[in-house]
């Protein structure tokens, strides 16, 4: 340590910064190491004056994300190194601590220089930032921190792509199987095969169900917190929990849901870096089904609609327009307080043109899709064209049954490791062709939501459906009306200001 100068007495701050890269069960036990030994090393080694500690937690260096602790620290070293004789030092366990990459390393040190900061590790090394040879020395152990890092990278990536290929899980079992480890003769692990779970793998087929069901991401939500089934991330360590969430995370959200439904690992298929591959577990749903659910989400993220959040069942619908413009028709409470209670009503949700009670047009909506209901050959008379969607899977399934073929060649020797990666790479990309042509192309209307619906007993069911339910039929069946202005003033609801479209015509 430099000796201070005659005239002053030269002041020592020290700031104290650790960080651990991974620690997904947020236990912090690696960054209190750490910072236990920063302590001592600023106390016996720096003799200096702790000024502030910092610690960044599952936080990674190398890949760029954000680090606001290592910014504040940052900040209050070159604020306290401005004051008049004060030597700041920068203390962290080693230089991989504090910098991966080279362009923050190059900017930290130049920022540093400008204000005669030091920079000290507890492994080895003080540093004198305002000294070329010191700096020198730095970027030189940063550059070999970097090449180590970037190293371990490209090997852990290598090695994920590999498993991505193999059809191998990549982590901790997912939410639907259980992992059965495989032991060898000594009793040591040899390998897992994921299996379905006996708990879990009817709760995705029962989200899956519903939703097809015209059922809402809401309703399913709730239904599933009030039979207190366990979500996926129930007993898990999180550093965050989303807002709402219960101390354990056994609370299910809209989005878990949704998630649960819609990922490709349901149909025995594994995403490495945006490509599908072939995975080892067993499929939990059918690829229509899968096909169906997505273009489900699809649809809604196109037109912007919020199924969940539907609490009426003409409102922002295509189901119902208005007979003067033609624009959608939304719920607000009309009536004249003055004579009589206000009641909700469905208006023209861009310039008020007509309005309606909205309970007599539900009501008279709903007789109109009983009516067409009623009759027991309307289920197949409604019923979606998927023809192009179930060829596409057949191909796809096709091509999985090669690739299979292609493996027990490889297997017997009749083709060659070189031949075999040229094979599952064109086969590989050939599958994921057909699967996004069958998503493409399949109905996102599931015909099961007739189920029950159709024949002699269509009024009794249709009371028992939800609001969304209900909507999903009237889309299903393909009822399109026009709210026209009334033709005169009273009470009573004038069926003949409503125009019923030809189905397949849009309102």
């Amino acid at each position: 340590m430099p000796a201070a100068s005659a005239d002053a007495i030269m002041r020592t701050l020290i700031l104290l910064y650790a960080r651990i890269s991974e620690d997904p069960r947020d236990r912090k036990r690696g960054v209190r190491r750490q910072m236990q030994d920063l302590h001592r090393y600023a106390v016996e080694e720096l003799c200096g004056e702790i000024a502030g500690t910092y610690e960044e937690n599952d936080v990674s260096a190398h890949s760029g994300e954000e680090r606001p602790e290592y910014d504040r620290m940052m900040a209050a070293a070159i604020a306290a190194a401005a004051q008049p004789n004060t030597r700041v030092i920068i203390a962290a366990y080693h230089p991989s601590r504090l910098w991966r990459r080279p362009v923050e390393r190059a900017q930290a040190i130049e920022d540093l220089r400008r204000v005669g900061a030091w920079v000290g590790f507890e492994s080895g090394g003080l540093f004198n930032l305002t000294k070329a040879t010191d700096r020198s020395q730095l970027r030189q152990v940063g550059e070999s921190d970097t090449a180590e890092s970037e190293v371990k990278s490209e090997r852990v990536a290598r090695a994920a792509r590999e498993r991505a290929e193999e059809g191998r899980s990549n982590g901790k079992v997912a939410y639907g199987w259980k992992r059965v480890y495989r032991y060898d003769d000594r009793g040591q692990v040899d390998g897992f095969d994921d299996v379905e779970h006996p708990e879990q793998a009817p709760v995705v087929r029962e989200i899956v169900s519903r939703l097809l069901g015209g059922e809402s991401v809401i309703g399913i939500t709730a239904s599933l917190n009030e039979r207190q089934i366990p979500s996926p991330g129930a007993g898990q360590q999180r550093k965050h929990r989303t807002l709402g969430q219960n101390e354990d995370g056994s609370l299910w959200n809209k989005t878990s849901v949704k998630k649960i439904a819609t990922r490709p690992a349901n149909v025995a298929l594994r995403v490495h870096h945006g490509e599908l591959y072939p995975a080892a577990w067993p499929r939990l749903i059918s690829d229509e089904d899968h096909a169906r659910v997505t273009a489900l989400f699809s649809t809604r993220a196109v037109v912007r609609e919020k199924p969940g959040l539907r609490k009426h069942l003409l409102s922002w619908s295509t189901v119902a327009s208005c007979g003067v413009c033609g624009y959608h028709l939304q719920a607000a409470m009309r009536g004249n307080a003055k004579w009589g209670r206000k009641a909700l009503t469905y208006v023209c949700a861009a310039k008020g043109c007509v309005g309606r009670n909205e309970a007599a047009l539900d009501e008279f909506v709903g007789d109109l899709a009983i009516g067409i209901l009623s009759d027991s050959s309307a289920a197949e008379l409604f019923k979606p064209d998927d023809t192009a969607a179930l060829a596409a899977l057949e191909r796809a399934e096709g091509l999985r049954a090669k690739l299979e073929n292609a493996a027990d060649d490889f297997a017997h020797d009749i083709i060659t490791r070189e031949q075999l990666h040229r094979i599952t790479e064109t086969l590989k990309r050939q599958i994921t062709e057909a699967q996004d042509e069958a998503r493409r192309l399949m109905p996102a209307a599931n015909i099961s939501v007739l189920d029950g619906l159709v024949g002699p007993q269509a009024r009794e069911r249709w009371e028992k459906l939800t609001v969304s339910q209900k909507h999903t039929a009237l889309e299903i069946i393909n009822l399109r009306i026009k709210v026209h202005p009334v033709t005169r003033r009273g009470p009573g609801f004038q069926e003949e200001t409503i125009e019923v479209l030809p189905r397949g015509q849009r309102s």
